[in-house]
């Protein structure tokens, strides 16, 4: 019987496709360190993303890829992740205490954008990273009564504001300067100026991800904020109605314009399940996320019913992730977030192996 090699083992995990990166664990930069020792194997992966609840998954497809292989009887695989800043566009400085800032948007409003928002967030937060979420909607705040948080936010030193928490993730919002029934009349000058002085002027506190909700539109206030606001990587929210794949397809191109890259499109409203009989019906059409990602060369996330449980959970302050973990809406917004992370972790490792040394010890 031949000799195990790093060669072997390395073409082994180069046949498995992880499915939050789209590519091979060795291609993708994940692999540490790889230990031989006669028939034993173990591998230590490094992911750039929140996996958390994907770490047993992950572990036991490696351990049957690799077991494949002749002469190998037991593999143990280490698993951790480690999220590092992925860069943002020129131009812009970064903001403190924040590695990495996804910005959700939609063409239009209606399409579900803060709800998509709040439980991607949340997605983040319970797969085991540091989150927070920036309410930039300024004409209609909606994040504080989504997230179950009220009061006014505190400054200990008198120039930065702390964030209010819940759930584990870090939350700002005009919602929280200002009366809930209070009508922001101002112009665009000033909006984009109060954006970002909530955005630089709050105490973010070791932030691996800040989730942004974006205004909907892309009008001069959302192209100003995308050049402004050092954004590593943008998520579209539409519905299949052909209205709001249009706009969809101006979001995707305000990005493009302001080199963000998009980390892909999430379909909201994808059908609608009979909450009486079951009875599941696409009424607002069929497969128009898929057909936009495909047209832009970007990845469809993923999608979600119209639901009257989704709706409810977020207006009673407490999001489908919390609400109900368990669920299959709730896993959805979790594997969605493993992807955004996964896709926004390749940003940097596409220009090459964050781990290029492998190393191999053998033992007789």
């Amino acid at each position: 019987m031949s000799e195990v090699t790093r060669t072997d083992v390395e073409a082994r995990l180069q046949a498995y496709a992880e499915p939050h990166l789209g590519k091979d664990l060795v291609t993708a930069g994940c692999v540490e360190d790889i230990r031989i020792a006669g028939s034993r194997v173990a591998i230590d992966l490094v992911l750039g993303f929140p996996a958390k609840r994907w770490e047993s998954g992950l572990r036991q497809a490696v351990q049957e890829t690799v077991l494949e292989l002749d002469g190998v009887d037991e593999v143990q695989v280490g698993i951790r992740s480690e999220v590092a800043s992925y860069g943002a566009q020129s131009g812009t400085s970064l903001v403190q205490g924040v590695k990495n800032i996804i910005a959700v948007a939609s063409g239009k409003g209606g399409v579900g954008k803060s709800t998509t928002a709040v439980n991607l967030a949340l997605g983040l937060a319970t797969e085991g990273a540091r989150v927070g979420i920036l309410d930039a909607d300024i004409y209609g705040p909606s994040i504080p009564r989504m997230m179950g948080i009220s009061g006014k936010p505190d400054s200990h030193d008198g120039k930065k504001l702390e964030p209010l928490q819940n759930y584990g993730v870090q939350v700002m919002s005009s919602g929280f300067l200002i009366d809930e029934e209070t009508p922001m009349v101002w112009r665009g000058p000033m909006v984009t100026q109060a954006l970002e002085q909530l955005l630089r002027d709050t105490n973010w506190q070791e932030l691996d991800y800040l989730v942004v909700d974006m205004p909907p539109g892309t009008g001069d206030i959302q192209l100003t904020l995308s050049q402004k606001v050092p954004v590593s990587g943008a998520v579209i929210v539409t519905t299949p109605q052909d209205i709001a794949l249009l706009d969809a397809r101006k979001g995707l191109r305000m990005f493009e314009k302001v080199n963000v890259p998009v980390l892909g499109v999430i379909e909201n409203m994808s059908t609608h399940i009979c909450s009486q009989c079951g009875h599941e019906e696409h009424i607002f059409g069929d497969g128009g996320g898929a057909r936009i990602a495909e047209q832009y060369e970007v990845d469809l996330l993923g999608s979600l019913p119209l639901s009257l449980h989704i709706r409810e959970q977020a207006d009673g302050g407490k999001p489908t992730v919390i609400s109900e973990p368990d669920s299959a809406a709730a896993e959805t917004y979790r594997e969605m977030a493993r992807r955004v992370g996964g896709k926004l972790s390749q940003q940097a490792t596409d220009k090459g192996s964050r781990f290029p040394k492998i190393v191999v010890n053998k033992e007789s």
